[in-house]
């Protein structure tokens, strides 16, 4: 057993310390095994349940999640500093240097350092190297859902003039892949076909919910929930009959 001293206050510094005990030998069974691999199913759990309460507008519970996500980034911080590779300051330092230097318009010395540039996507084009639509694409994680994903590479090659600029164009593109799909979903084509004209419709989908100054991810997310409810009140309506 460790003798831990119960604290009024309990800060950032506390709950790296606390990982940092739980990963010792003489810790937590569970913890010390864990690696970055094991756990990266976890994070994005604890992220989804924070989304969750933040929908649901319930501040206990999304204090309650908002902490675990810290517990998993102090996590993945012990995991590196283990290794030799960073700590939790340098952590803290780089995203503090990131605030200020992305936000000229805020912080003087950021102003001087970014004299021309204006934006946030300029400043992180800068900060990044990025120069070429291929940089751009480059650096949208492969990670990210599929419409989330879509979306964003879909903005970021509209700055390049790439893809539909106005709805109508959209629109006409979406029609096309609508049609393509349904010529497909009726044919004897095989699997890898048919889920290519699926992703092209739902891609060109993404393409006309962007420029209609929407998000596809909430937009679907909504479509989800509707369903869920309607099936849920034709459900309670069909017992009330019985």
């Amino acid at each position: 057993m460790i003798d831990w001293p119960e604290k009024e206050r309990y800060t950032a510094e506390d709950l790296v310390e606390i990982i940092r005990i739980l990963r010792r030998p003489e810790g937590c069974p569970w913890d010390k095994v864990q690696t970055h691999q094991s756990i990266r199913k976890n994070f994005l759990e604890e992220t989804c349940e924070v989304l969750e309460a933040i929908d649901a507008d319930d501040p206990r519970m999304l204090r309650e999640e908002l902490g675990d996500v810290l517990m998993q980034v102090a996590f993945h911080a012990v995991l590196e500093e283990e290794q030799g590779r960073s700590t939790f300051e340098e952590i803290c330092r780089e995203v503090c240097e990131k605030l200020v230097y992305r936000h000229p318009h805020v912080f003087a010395s950021a102003a001087g350092q970014n004299a021309g540039i204006n934006g946030w996507d300029a400043l992180k084009n800068k900060e990044k190297g990025r120069q070429t639509l291929a940089d751009e694409l480059d650096t949208v994680p492969a990670t990210l859902p599929a419409l989330m994903r879509a979306q964003k590479l879909q903005k970021r090659a509209g700055r390049y003039g790439a893809g539909p600029a106005e709805q109508e164009e959209a629109l006409a593109a979406l029609d096309q892949a609508g049609r393509a799909w349904q010529t497909a979903a009726r044919s004897d084509a095989g699997e890898q076909a048919k889920a290519r004209a699926a992703g092209a419709m739902l891609f060109a989908a993404v393409d006309s919910i962007r420029l209609a100054g929407l998000d596809a991810e909430e937009a679907l997310t909504f479509a989800s929930k509707a369903f869920c409810e309607a099936l849920e009140s034709g459900r309670d309506a069909h017992q009330t009959e019985e």
